[in-house]
Order: C-alpha cells, then structure tokens, then sequence
C-alpha cells in the first residue's frame, strides 16, 4: 500500500480514538461510550448526567487525567522521536538512543533525591536531556573514522550507560526507606497516581515544544538534507538544528518527569508513521503525534489491566516495541528515505 496521508490520518485518529475508549471501558468500574458521553456533555451544560456518582468520579478524578496523561507523553516520545530522526538522518535514532530520555532521567532522579517539586524535577529533566543530546551529537560528530551513523548510534550507548550509572549512583545515595522506592518504580514508566495537579506542569512544556517543532515541520524535509544541501537551500542549520534539538529535548523531559523512562516511543511510532504517510515532514510529524498518542494509551491500558499488579510501562514498551520494529525492518520497501 503505497502512503496516503487521508489514509494514515484517519488510522491515527482511529487508533487514538480506540485508545480513549478502552482505556474508559477497561478496569475495575468498566464506562460504557454512552456514559462517557453523557457524563462529557453533563460537564458541558451544568446538567446533571443521571448516573452514579462512582462513575463521575471515575471519569474526572481517576481515568481521565491519567488517559490525557497517556496521550500527552505518548504524543510527546513520537515527535521527539520523528525530529530526532530528522535532524540526524539516522532512522536508528530515538530519544533513548541519543541519551536524552536517560539524561533527562537523571535530571529528574537529582530533583527526587532533594526534594525538589515538579517544576524542579521537570527544569532538572530538562537540563539533563539538553546536555546528553549535546554531549552525543559533539562526540558523534568528532569521530571522522568509520560510518557516522555508527559512530552516532554507539556514542549514544556509551553516554547513556554513564547517564545510567550517575542515576545508580543517586539512588545508592537515596533514602532505602522513602526516595529509593519511588525512584525505582518511577524509572521503570508508569502513570498510576496521575491526577488534575499533575496536567498542567505536563501540559505547558510539552504543548510549547510540539508547537515549535510542527511550526518547523516543512524545514525539516531541508534538514534532513546533507549540510551544504540545506545552507545552499538558504537555511540558517545552525539556530534552526538547536530550535529542534532544545523542543524535542524539552517535550522528551516533560514525559520523563510525568511518567519516568518509556522506551521504544520514539522509536516505533515514526516508523509507522512514515509507512502510512511517507517521509514528508509537513505529514508525518502531526501523524507520529497522533499516532503516539493513541499507541501509549493503549500501552497503559494494557498496564493496568493484564495482571493483578499494575505493569510497568517500560517493560510493556520493550515487549511490544521489539518485535514489532522488526516486522517494519523486515516490511520495509524502499529503505529510509
């Protein structure tokens, strides 16, 4: 099937749109599309739904923040993921990959460790990211021997495994009794807890960054181009690469901070979107959002329903993200272009 941007759209907001639905009806108080509805258009008009406050509470306290939750990070990993892609020419990058996902972590372990508050550990994450995408592109681009890309893929594992070793570093340090299990179970992914209070720090930085990086979109397409290509073209690479890099980085943050390490996100989900819509930038960046978006609802969902104990996202992440990157490398016509 050749890409066709109605086509993959539409599968996104299909996927998005199956996402909600079961995330609602799945779980111990099951809500039913009709209820949902009616307790959504209840809230509209100030009119009373008619049906059982537990279900209301469910809706608006409980499930809900945590489903818009999803959609945000997910979106979040997607983009992040597809400008990263971009930018690099690399399709094997991903914010995991390129450190920003585990410098981010560590940011956002420090801000734990004292106790700082979301803001904090959000600006911690952040700076963290920022600096581990920096250190792996300046190292990357040092190395003149052998395939760049190589060479970018394997410095990204060398800088996230010292990432990963400051953050176990911050937890041997950390209270065994208090910030050690919190640290633990919030670096493998979840978003059980998430409340009302917890949307908006998550909202703003991950809405100002996709806003820059679609704005950015159609640039994109000339960045992905060699570097004199793009200056010849008359882009400005350098303002406009680290516009890319600091809004992918920031959006990548956010999630972390919100829901801890997600892996495979960014990977995958611009994979698919490229297969449904084609390399364009202007079509597949809104693609991969909408797209991540319904992915890690589904993901979370998922989590908290397939055992007795709510699963970490990570581990879901892995489980379905390998074999699934296979198939598309397996699938794949045409190479990445």
């Amino acid at each position: 099937m050749s890409p066709s941007f109605a086509r993959g759209t539409l599968f996104a907001f299909g996927l998005l749109a199956l996402g909600v639905v079961l995330a609602f009806a799945l779980g111990r108080f099951p809500v039913g599309p009709g209820d949902l509805l009616r307790i959504l258009w209840a809230g509209v008009s100030g009119q009373p739904s008619g049906l059982p406050p537990q279900l209301e509470t469910v809706i608006w306290n409980i499930r809900g923040p945590r489903v818009i939750a999803a959609m945000l990070c997910g979106a979040a990993l997607a983009i992040a993921g597809t400008a990263f892609q971009g930018l690099f020419r690399n399709p094997l990058v991903s914010p995991d990959i390129l450190g920003a996902s585990s410098g981010a972590a560590l940011g956002a372990v420090v801000g734990i460790y004292f106790s700082l508050g979301i803001v904090g550990i959000q600006l911690g994450a952040f700076i963290g990211g920022l600096i581990a995408v920096g250190a792996v592109y300046v190292v990357g681009s040092t190395i003149r021997r052998g395939d760049p890309v190589l060479a970018l893929v394997l410095t990204g594992v060398v800088i996230g495994s010292l990432l990963g070793a400051g953050i176990g570093l911050v937890k041997y340090w950390a209270d065994p009794y208090n910030q050690l299990p919190a640290m633990t179970f919030w670096l493998l992914g979840s978003l059980a807890g998430t409340a009302k209070p917890d949307l908006l720090p998550l909202l703003g930085p991950v809405a100002l960054g996709s806003v820059v990086l679609i704005a950015l979109r159609w640039r994109m397409n000339v960045m992905s181009l060699p570097e004199e290509e793009a200056r010849a073209l008359g882009l400005n690479t350098g303002p406009l690469r680290l516009a890319i890099v600091a809004a992918a980085t920031l959006v990548t943050a956010a999630s972390v901070a919100a829901a801890g390490i997600i892996g495979w996100v960014g990977l995958v989900v611009p994979h698919l979107a490229r297969f449904l819509v084609g390399p364009d930038f202007g079509k597949l960046v809104p693609t991969a959002a909408i797209l991540g978006g319904g992915y890690l609802l589904i993901i979370d969902t998922l989590a908290r329903t397939i055992g007795p104990v709510e699963t970490p996202l990570g581990i879901l992440t892995a489980v379905i993200g390998t074999p699934f990157f296979i198939w598309l490398l397996a699938s794949a016509r045409g190479g990445w272009s």
